[in-house]
């Protein structure tokens, strides 16, 4: 990299505004790199920060599930993430300091130093070097990093997808400790619950529905089957519980919910989950937006295990990568939108249902 060299950048300076940058590429210090981004992955947090749901009050580089060619990186850095420049890698969301007690125990989504205010893709321009997130050409990692080598052979647009798969992983059977035999029913068939579908299988699992709700939904719905789901069923014409009963004499072991904005899906998740069986909470309905329909005794007569689940570790990021490149679940295939930095702005905006168009299931930012 040149002295004086300067990249392309996008930064959202304000809701709906996301407005291209030229910006400096920083020289590489002994204990950090810079990645040129290749492709970066799209989801439902991006369109929320896009929209201003998801507000830090401050302008931002958005951009969370990068991939990319280690461009430099400094020995000290080098050493820590196992890694050498010309790898591709991708980059994790979360930082790590690897000394404090939750990053000794793996819990490093709640690192002392980091937490969750130092997320790639949500970090404040102004603090230097800017290049925080993966809505550019190149994006700076620094010393607390967390890599992943890619690979070899795997599509560097799909391999974006090890953020949602390695998500649909960890919620859809590490944490509720899905295994062989087990009913399971996802609730969302988004990119995440296409992923915790087939994850569920991958664990096991004797039998997987997938629902979803209205024509939204109906294309990804007839995807589900292709990745684990043995029944897809759209909760506007067909009542889940009863779908379920029918096909499988009874109620679902694991219930894992990564709908968004749908209030009523969690009374839904207690309903389907046997007694004694266990409910994951991913998708996020909105402060204040309550649980329409939810009951909350039947957790106590069910004697229901309710857990939340928020982000993603090491170890599911890496069962991703190895999964995708198995190629046992046709990822390639996926309805997909790649674009350029140019047209971030509309492909965000067909997202976020504000402009006419299909939202893609994997919507892919190539810079």
């Amino acid at each position: 990299m040149s002295p004086g060299a300067v990249a392309r950048a996008l930064v959202l300076e304000a809701p709906r505004r996301l407005v291209a940058h030229k910006m400096p590429v920083p020289e590489v210090a002994d204990d950090a790199g810079l990645v040129r981004v290749i492709a970066c992955g799209l989801c439902g947090t991006d369109h929320e920060q896009y929209t201003g749901e998801l507000s830090g009050g401050f302008a931002f580089v958005p951009g969370h599930e990068t991939v990319g060619v280690l461009e430099a990186v400094g020995p000290r850095a080098a050493e820590r993430w196992d890694v050498s420049a010309g790898d591709l890698v991708a980059v994790e969301v979360f930082q790590s300091c690897r000394d404090c007690p939750p990053c000794r125990t793996g819990e490093y989504r709640r690192c002392e130093r980091h937490g969750l205010t130092d997320m790639y893709g949500f970090i404040p321009v102004e603090r230097p070097p800017g290049l925080w997130g993966g809505y550019a050409e190149y994006q700076y990692l620094a010393p607390d990093s967390m890599l992943l080598r890619l690979p070899a052979d795997l599509d560097p647009v799909v391999a974006t997808l090890f953020n949602p798969l390695g998500a649909g992983i960890r919620w859809g059977t590490t944490v509720p400790g899905t295994g062989p035999g087990d009913v399971v029913a996802v609730l969302g068939p988004g990119v995440r619950g296409l992923c915790a579908a087939a994850a569920a299988k991958e664990a096991g699992a004797a039998f997987v529905m997938v629902t979803g709700l209205g024509p939204r939904d109906g294309d990804r719905l007839r995807l589900a089957e292709q990745f684990g789901a043995d029944l897809a069923v759209d909760v506007g014409t067909d009542d889940p519980v009863a779908a379920l009963r029918k096909a499988t004499g009874g109620l679902a072991d694991v219930v894992v919910d990564v709908t968004a904005k749908a209030p009523a899906a969690f009374a839904q998740a207690i309903a389907l989950a046997r007694p004694a069986g266990t409910v994951v909470v991913a998708g996020t309905r909105g402060w204040g937006s309550g649980a329409p329909g939810f009951t909350p005794d039947a957790v106590v007569f069910k004697e229901l295990r309710v857990l939340g689940a928020l982000g993603v570790d090491v170890a599911a990021y890496r069962a991703a990568l190895d999964l995708l490149a198995t190629r046992r679940y046709p990822f390639e295939q996926l309805p997909r939108r790649c674009v350029g930095l140019d047209d971030a702005d509309d492909l965000l905006a067909v997202m976020a249902g504000e402009r006419a168009g299909a939202a893609p299931v994997h919507g892919v930012l190539v810079p």
